[in-house]
């Protein structure tokens, strides 16, 4: 079948099984490679791009109901070859490790926040809580989306953008233990 998908601004008409899903199509067919295919269940949350402005794991959405949709992947998080202010977060305060759950992470917290932009921890943990990261632990990844809301709040009333965390300029160690799980019993990802 022929879908019209427009992906980071640019539409691409292309033939694809009807079976396809968004992330193979978008990682095979587009070579955007900066999602990845984890679970292919939707546990894991590291294909997360947007549908339309919604946060999707595209693991989970067939190619052909992009037909006529707007995507965005972490590719068109920096513009102009300046970094997403959730981007920088991530790299100032140690928000990830190998990074195979980042684009997702930082997909789902730029979503956070357009839609709330001065979130709490406990508001990040939510927003992020289908979504699992194996190697750091979650507070850095938190703190990292706090900086880049402080930062966005900084901007906004024309100051200076913040400086990075205390620990990270004095080339301090931020690892931290993984905080406890929230009253649900659900993992706090």
């Amino acid at each position: 079948m022929q879908i019209t998908v427009t992906v980071n601004g640019t539409s691409h008409v292309r033939e694809v099984e009807a079976r396809l899903l968004l992330i193979h199509f978008l990682r095979d067919d587009l070579r955007l490679t900066g999602s990845h295919w984890g679970c292919d269940t939707s546990n894991c949350g590291a294909c997360v791009v947007w549908l339309d402005e919604t946060p999707v794991k595209s693991c989970t959405v067939l190619a052909a109901m992009a037909d006529g949709r707007q995507v965005r992947t972490v590719e068109d998080l920096a513009r102009g070859g300046v970094l997403d202010p959730v981007q920088r977060g991530f790299a100032e305060c140690h928000g990830l490790q190998c990074g195979f759950c980042t684009a997702g992470m930082m997909m789902t917290a730029r979503w956070l926040l357009d839609h709330h932009p001065e979130p709490t921890a406990a508001e990040v943990r939510e927003a992020l809580s289908g979504q699992l990261c194996r190697c750091t632990g979650y507070e850095n990844i938190v703190r990292s989306v706090l900086w880049a809301s402080e930062q966005e709040a900084v901007l906004a009333r024309g100051g200076d953008p913040p400086e990075p965390p205390a620990d990270r300029r004095d080339g301090g160690d931020t690892a931290s233990p993984r905080p406890a799980a929230p009253a649900s019993g659900r993992d706090a990802s």
